[in-house]
């Protein structure tokens, strides 16, 4: 069928060539206006549920909301994993769906799940509500405002009233999440003695000012021909109209709320605050939708945050560059591409160097874009974007993209050599020649490539976010792949037959002078290793045991660190501190990084957002930095200086991440850290003993930094105990007592005060919160039915205790985590010690700790999966390489000649390993699967060539025809290894650029492995192919061969 296939692209060369090019606009279109972001979609299909409660105490909310939620939502179809976070009146649920489950699909499991438990749910609790869907590389953009002329109330009220419902009609953002200054208010604060002067309570004051504060419809007046709407306006405008409301008449005299007390605008009460470069701001985050091309939706909230520019007050700033996500996918592909070019280059040289023909050159080149058009047309069809990973499955197969076409052109280009020297009378038609020399590689090319997709094949089996990440690689590599081998069965042959038969460097019959001094050189080394081939055998077989020898102490990872110039903290003070204090720490934290200058922009998040689905106290801060060293500046050595200096500011601790990674790690294991350290059991003082405990041992492992123990302590809590019979005695109810306590301290929203299209709370309450001691909570005037005041001393009793802030659970049950980043060392070798010691050191599991257990989550967790169905799989792919060769060659005996290239190739991949730091990644393991294809390519074309000297030229001495064989492979070989490798090379040495971090491993593993399986091959194969090997048989003619010999020519071949 391929020999069809040739013939068919011989005698149609026009329509071939014609498809070529419009293949190449249509690709080269879809190119230009595909997607572009930094990774493939990694967003698992995860449902986040918010309940908040508003004060209620972590133990209430895990009791009444959280295990309630959990409960309903464990037993949903495809859910893998539920966990949860609760603290001081919230609870956020996050219920993570099996890899490939439809969200959508999803959030309706999760809606219809928490429908069944809404009515058992405290009636005092909001609605739980499902987070908006969002990508999981976070916020693409933090915006900052400032002013030197507004308020911190005027500044939040632009941000919630202008920006954040402007942004949030663009298309692609899914949250906009606002933190700092204050959220405005109009505030009632009664004063306790004038309410008592007075005989009134807040529920008085409260009922008065809801029935106030409307507009009345009183239908319609109809005179003559027209109807005219009756309005009845009583709705408040100012703090004046507030305070003029009548709450009582008092001997003819009017009582009104001014009296009782202040009315003003102020700050609602907030559990967070913002800040910028060390100053106070309101930070807003915008998070985009999954598959929202992120550069797009960047240009695009640009182009609408100029117009919101040109309409905001007069000194208020924006500040746009404190983290852009698109900067880091720019440089990241820009990097990619450059790799690319660089490498494309490099073969261009190479071509062009061994075939010394512009027009060969040309016609081999021309499968490189052609499959990358491919490529990029599957990947469109597939729903994927242009990303670092998709670039680079393409800048790891540049090299070998015209490898098919070398094989293919070099052997024509020879072929046609030979013939143009033969007597005029023995020449045959140049067509013919071409189809012959087609047809002769044409095995070696087809098995040979079908080999490399095979070895590719692992790839697609891999689940999870490794699977996620690579596969869109794989993909890539695959179809350029492909399309490769369809372009060098197809429009070389038909591009060679309108080009190279007229052309007088072919015709010349003389050898590019860079082949003819390889062969001179080879010769020299060729003939003693054939007569005496334990010379090479040996040393190659010392070299192997040296490689597998070393592979033991690899140390393991999953991904290669990237490299995304930025920098996420988290900072963490004791809990119990107050939002002021901790803000003021944060402050201290930032102080440190603008002290360097390579730190360009810092945001500061302390505390919780109120959109947030975070469950972080007032104590946890997040500080987004970006950064550029300056040449010769190691990010490691920056990162030291930081913790260093961190470690002098008292009472907090910092931990280091980067946005995407640590998110990738919070999508892992649920806590943003390369490894965590999960203990689970029911008593909260038991997990935080044995966490500590574990945190003792983790501290004196080396490559342990960032450590740090989940923030689960007890804090200070005023608990108001209700006295039944006390209250009972007065007639009173507890709900009636708590709903005074609650307005009188919490305030209570009564009303709404619109200021043209937007509201805002009116909010009623008993003096200020920040002057409330435990004196005023115990005098609070509590009425009785019988109108008699009575403080709440009387019907409670008032006690300091503690209370836990925050309670974390995961498969139901409660956990507490302990974890760490890893620095100089491979995170396996850390977290083997870590087990080791804590299973020696902890007594997880014995005595009073019986039923309490340890979990290791993080990166290494993937890691060992990955590395275990790799390895499982890429020996089912050497059996399969095995079986396919055994079938091409109808000889077990040649298909294990042929697989000796494979730990030949073992032999450089080792030393690529340790060359890229000596850590054995997913990325490294790729490279090893990749490289045993490319490996076995050469020993095919070598040994196919030598039985085609036997059966199609006649050659009857065997050791003739291995020499022989090996003599003319050497040209093609050698572009192939070359190009595939040299290609390799931008790559390799661009490692540590941002978004070359995972290709580089694979890289320099495939470029040091094809080092040695080509240099080796050309020695240790043909030595043991004369040993152990048998001639092969003599086949019959080609029928289709005899046809176009007999032909005196084809379609006008003789006269191109």
């Amino acid at each position: 069928m391929l020999n069809a296939v040739i013939r068919g692209s011989l005698t149609n060369r026009v329509l071939v060539i014609f498809a070529a090019l419009l293949l190449m606009g249509v690709g080269g279109y879809v190119a230009a206006t595909m997607p572009v972001d930094v990774f493939p979609d990694l967003t698992a299909p995860t449902v986040t549920v918010i309940t908040e409660a508003y004060g209620m105490a972590p133990e209430e909310v895990e009791t009444l909301i959280t295990f309630p939620i959990e409960a309903a939502v464990n037993g949903a179809a495809n859910v893998r994993r539920v966990r949860s976070a609760t603290a001081v009146g919230i609870s956020v649920v996050w219920v993570e769906f099996e890899w490939g489950t439809d969200i959508y699909n999803a959030r309706q499991v999760v809606t219809e799940k928490l429908t069944l438990i809404g009515g058992s749910l405290p009636p005092e609790v909001e609605k739980p509500i499902l987070a908006p869907i969002s990508s999981i590389m976070g916020e693409i953009l933090f915006l900052s405002l400032t002013s030197d002329r507004h308020s911190g109330i005027e500044l939040r009220t632009i941000a919630d009233t202008v920006m954040r419902r402007r942004l949030l009609s663009v298309p692609g953002v899914s949250q906009v999440v606002p933190i700092g200054g204050g959220v405005k208010q109009y505030q009632v604060v009664l004063s306790p003695e004038k309410l008592r002067a007075y005989g009134l309570d807040v529920a008085q004051v409260a009922a008065k000012l809801r029935e106030t504060n409307q507009n009345v419809s009183a239908g319609f007046l109809v005179k003559g021909g027209q109807e005219q709407l009756i309005q009845g306006i009583g709705r408040v405008r100012t703090p004046e109209d507030i305070a003029r409301t009548v709450v009582d008449v008092r001997n003819g005299v009017p009582v009104r709320v001014g009296q009782l007390g202040d009315v003003r605008i102020g700050e609602a009460i907030k559990r967070g605050e913002g800040s910028s470069r060390a100053r106070p701001a309101v930070i807003l985050g915008i998070q985009k939708q999954p598959g929202a091309n992120t550069l797009t939706l960047t240009e695009t909230l640009d182009r609408t945050l100029d117009e919101l520019e040109r309409s905001l007050p007069e000194g208020v700033k924006v500040d746009r560059h404190i983290f852009r996500q698109a900067d880091f996918i720019s440089v990241s592909v820009h990097n990619v591409e450059e790799a690319l070019r660089d490498g494309g280059i490099l073969v261009v040289v190479i071509v062009l160097l061994f075939l010394a023909n512009i027009r060969a050159s040309l016609i081999t080149l021309l499968a490189i874009p052609l499959s990358l058009v491919t490529a990029v047309l599957v990947l469109k069809a597939f729903g994927s974007t242009i990303n670092t990973m998709t670039l680079g499955g393409m800048a790891i197969a540049i090299g070998d993209l015209v490898d098919d076409a070398i094989i293919d052109v070099e052997n024509i280009v020879r072929r046609l050599r030979e013939n143009a020297q033969l007597p005029e009378e023995r020449r045959q038609n140049s067509l013919a020649v071409i189809y012959h020399a087609s047809v002769e590689v044409r095995s070696s090319v087809v098995f040979a490539t079908l080999i490399i997709l095979l070895v590719f094949l692992p790839i697609f089996f891999l689940g999870g976010v490794e699977g996620r990440l690579l596969m869109p690689l794989g993909l890539a590599y695959v179809v350029s792949l492909t399309a490769s081998l369809v372009v060098s069965l197809t429009l070389t042959p038909a591009l060679c037959s309108l080009l190279l038969t007229k052309s007088r460097g072919i015709l010349a019959g003389r050898e590019p002078w860079v082949v003819r001094v390889l062969k001179r050189i080879y010769a020299v080394v060729l003939g003693p290793t054939l007569r005496h081939p334990w010379v090479v055998i040996l040393p190659s077989l010392v070299l192997l045991i040296a490689a597998g020898a070393a592979i033991p102490y690899m140390g393991r990872a999953f991904l290669p660190e990237f490299n995304e110039g930025a920098l996420t903290l988290s900072a963490v003070t004791l809990p119990g501190t107050s939002l002021q204090q901790s803000d003021e720490l944060g402050r201290a934290v930032e102080r440190v990084l603008l002290g360097h200058e390579e730190v360009t922009g810092v945001a500061r998040r302390t505390g919780r957002a109120e959109l947030s689905e975070h469950a972080q106290g007032v104590e946890a801060a997040e500080l987004d930095v970006t950064f550029k060293l300056p040449r010769g500046r190691g990010k490691d050595e920056f990162l030291n200086e930081l913790r260093g200096e961190f470690s002098l500011i008292p009472g907090m601790n910092v931990v280091i991440g980067q946005p995407i990674s640590h998110r990738i790690d919070h999508m892992l294991s649920g806590t943003r850290a390369n490894v965590a350290v999960k203990i689970f059991g029911d008593d909260l003082y038991k997990l935080r003993t044995l966490a500590e405990d574990v945190r003792r041992q983790m501290q004196g492992v080396p490559g342990v930094v960032d450590l740090s123990t989940e923030q689960q302590v007890d804090i200070p809590v005023m608990k108001v105990r209700f006295d039944r019979d006390a209250i009972a005695r007065h007639g009173l109810s507890v709900k009636e007592v708590s709903d005074a306590v609650d307005t009188a301290f919490r305030g209570q929203t009564v009303s709404q005060v619109l200021e043209g299209r937007y509201a805002f709370d009116m909010v009623v309450r008993v003096g200020e919160p920040g002057n409330v001691d435990a004196e005023a909570i115990s005098n609070l005037p509590v009425d009785t039915p019988g109108g008699a005041k009575l403080p709440l001393k009387a019907l409670a009793r008032i006690e300091v205790s503690t209370g836990p802030n925050q309670i974390s659970r995961e498969s139901v049950q409660r956990k507490i985590v302990v974890m760490c980043n890893v620095s100089g060392r491979d995170l396996k070798g850390v977290v083997e010690e870590i087990r080791a010691k804590v299973a020696d050191k902890v007594p997880l599991g014995r005595d009073q700790y019986r039923d309490y257990y340890v979990e290791y989550g993080g990166q290494f967790e993937s890691a060992e999966e990955t590395t275990r169905l790799l390895t499982v799989l890429s020996v089912a792919v050497i059996v399969g390489i095995g079986v396919l060769l055994s079938v091409a060659f109808g000889s077990t005996r040649d298909a294990l000649l042929i697989m000796v290239n494979l730990p030949l190739a073992l032999i450089g991949g080792v030393v690529g390993v340790y060359l890229s730091g000596g850590v054995l990644s997913v990325a490294s393991l790729i490279g090893f699967i990749t490289l045993f294809g490319l490996a076995t390519r050469n020993g095919i074309m070598l040994v196919s060539h030598i039985r085609h000297l036997q059966q199609a030229e006649g050659a009857t001495n065997f050791a003739e025809a291995v020499y022989l064989g090996a003599m003319e492979r050497l040209a093609p070989i050698l572009m192939t290894a070359l190009t595939a490798g040299l290609a390799l090379v931008p790559l390799a040495i661009g490692g540590d650029k941002p978004g070359n971090e995972i290709q580089a491993p694979m890289a320099l593993v495939i470029l040091c492995g094809l080092l040695t399986s080509t240099a080796l091959n050309m020695l240790v194969v043909p030595a043991l192919y004369l040993k152990f090997g048998r001639p092969a048989p003599p086949l019959a003619a080609d029928e289709d061969l005899l046809a176009l010999r007999e032909q005196p020519a084809l379609a006008g071949g003789g006269a191109h």
